[in-house]
């Protein structure tokens, strides 16, 4: 019996994947990956073949899909997605998509069909460029152009996250992907993780973000993140509302602190911290402290390693505020901070300024 594969006129190169159970993407990719495509990092649509019945934009947003049943718009029923129109004519419809990092490798991609049921997508595919010429990338639309295979053709589904994971990573660095759907369809999210490949200073003496997501840092593990997630810690700007913060459940527990780790972009010696309480005005954090290692065991440092300096003590917070706070370990190389809440709340962002090791 042949495949949706074997029918597609448009051939891709073979990539080894390994297909994921719903429940084993996030395991597999929060706590060393990035979503390299999310529109908080940065990740902006540059063209699409159409979006009839609902935006493409809606594919980079960072929060799970919802539904509104029985919500009707000009087009029919509203879709928190990427939807097209029926009988396409061409071979696939497709969106094209510029990273939010200056470049990044890619670990693996999530494919959510969430709520379309009937008019999901049957088929996706994940090609990627490095380019600098945004308007040269778009020229290409639907055509062959520069693309190389990321993701060959695999089979959707209804309301369902997919999720495949490279076999054989690559270094190959990626300015831009197209995400293509056989013949048409709807998909709810699109996630595309990976590493950021930052762009550092020339000048080694030049003091930057070594935690910032854009330029390789990476929330790691955190003791509790039940209304908001531990990668937001690491995003640019100081958000919207509470919701794209770091925000952990009420303790009712004597002595509790809840924690994150994050690995920095860069080994380096970080000069000052920026605790950014943005918009958490009654959940802010009594107190913060953070702790930094260089940590040159496996894998990333677990909270209660050995080697945590205390770097900044417990001190005072306020609501909806950047807070400074000097390091006390300047001339020491860190490769890994921890952000403890004292005893529990909500925190915007975390900034780690200094420099890169050499």
């Amino acid at each position: 019996m042949a495949s949706i594969a074997d029918e597609i006129e448009y051939k891709l190169d073979s990539v080894k994947v390994s297909s994921l159970q719903p429940d084993e993407i996030d395991p597999t990719f929060r706590s060393t990956c990035i979503d390299l495509i999310s529109g908080t990092l940065g990740g902006k649509i540059l063209a699409f073949s159409d979006q009839w019945f609902a935006e493409a934009v809606n594919l980079i947003t960072p929060t799970p899909p919802i539904r509104q049943l029985g919500k009707m718009v000009f087009t029919g029923a509203w879709y928190d997605g990427w939807e097209t129109r029926r009988h396409n004519a061409e071979p696939f419809d497709w969106v094209i998509i510029r990273l939010g990092v200056a470049s990044g490798t890619v670990e693996g991609i999530e494919v959510d069909t969430a709520f379309f049921s009937g008019n999901h997508a049957p088929a996706v595919s994940v090609e990627g460029v490095f380019s600098q010429d945004d308007d040269e990338v778009v020229s290409w639309q639907g055509g062959r152009g520069k693309w190389e295979t990321i993701l060959g053709v695999q089979e959707g589904g209804p309301s369902q996250r997919f999720g495949w994971k490279l076999d054989a990573p690559t270094k190959k660095q990626y300015t831009h992907v197209r995400l293509n759907m056989y013949p048409d369809g709807g998909i709810a999210r699109f996630r595309l993780f990976g590493h950021a490949v930052p762009v550092f200073p020339d000048d080694k003496d030049a003091v930057f973000d070594l935690a910032a997501a854009q330029n390789g840092g990476v929330a790691v593990s955190c003791s509790d993140q039940h209304f908001g997630t531990k990668d937001n810690l690491l995003l640019p700007g100081r958000g919207k509302d509470m919701g794209d913060g770091w925000e952990t459940a009420r303790s009712r527990t004597k002595g509790h602190v809840d924690w994150t780790i994050i690995k920095l972009g860069a080994p380096g010696y970080v000069e000052k911290f920026v605790v950014d309480t943005a918009h958490f005005r009654g959940n802010f954090p009594q107190k913060v402290a953070v702790e930094a290692i260089e940590w040159k065991g496996e894998g990333n440092p677990a909270a209660d390693a050995e080697g945590w300096n205390e770097v900044v003590p417990p001190s005072k917070t306020g609501p909806d505020q950047e807070h400074d706070f000097t390091s006390s370990a300047r001339d020491s190389v860190a490769t890994h901070v921890k952000l403890i809440m004292i005893p529990d709340g909500g925190v915007k962002r975390l900034r780690a300024f200094g420099k890169r090791a050499a």
